[in-house]
């Protein structure tokens, strides 16, 4: 059976993926997740400056990718999946890192969490009925961004106790903070998505 699929306006400017798997561009997206967990041992054990210089590449890598994939054609589904995993893999690792370092608070460790765990469920419940994955929502993408750019404003602030580096860890706490907020209202938005999904396939055995 085939999934549902769900048309955005971006699709009209993206190349078609294709079931192909060994590409450069994937290669690179799978080098970024293993970078991952090394840049969540370093920012744990507190070797900051070389944590930020491990983020620094991985995220340059981010865009490598999705440019080599553009140019050369290599626009792959594997890609396209990988892509958004490693995004929340580096969110999740890093902020357990911050977290154990202290440098963190646990309590938006876990409403970060928490929210990835309900989207996994949802995303679960979807795939059982043949759908597939639901169109990123802006505030989705917001938050994610917000919540990747306190990964490195935290570690660049935790590198001083001066009062400068103690204001920037203030705005990256905030950031972080409203990272979490964001993220949060895009898990509602695809909530309710996914129940309206749901619910219509609902009515239509039911018809």
């Amino acid at each position: 059976m085939s999934k549902h699929t769900h048309n955005g306006e971006d699709e009209a400017f993206s190349p078609e993926p294709k079931n192909i798997i060994w590409t450069v561009p994937n290669a690179i997206s799978f080098l970024r997740i293993l970078s991952i967990p090394v840049i969540a041992v370093l920012i744990s054990k507190r070797y900051l400056v070389w944590s930020l210089i491990v983020l620094a590449v991985s995220s340059a890598s981010d865009g490598v990718d999705g440019y080599i994939a553009r140019k050369f054609d290599q626009v792959s589904r594997i890609g396209q999946i990988l892509d958004p995993i490693a995004d929340r893999l580096l969110i999740i690792f890093s902020m357990l890192a911050l977290g154990w370092a202290q440098i963190l608070p646990w309590w938006l460790l876990i409403a970060v969490g928490s929210r990835d765990v309900v989207m996994l469920g949802e995303v679960l419940l979807l795939s059982d009925r043949d759908y597939g994955p639901l169109p990123v929502h802006f505030v989705g993408k917001a938050g994610t961004a917000l919540l990747l750019m306190s990964v490195p404003v935290l570690i660049v602030a935790d590198l001083s106790g001066s009062t400068f580096f103690q204001v920037l860890h203030l705005i990256g706490v905030a950031g972080a903070i409203w990272g979490a907020v964001l993220y949060w209202c895009a898990g509602l938005i695809y909530i309710m998505q996914g129940h309206a999904l749901l619910s219509k396939d609902k009515r239509r055995v039911n018809a």
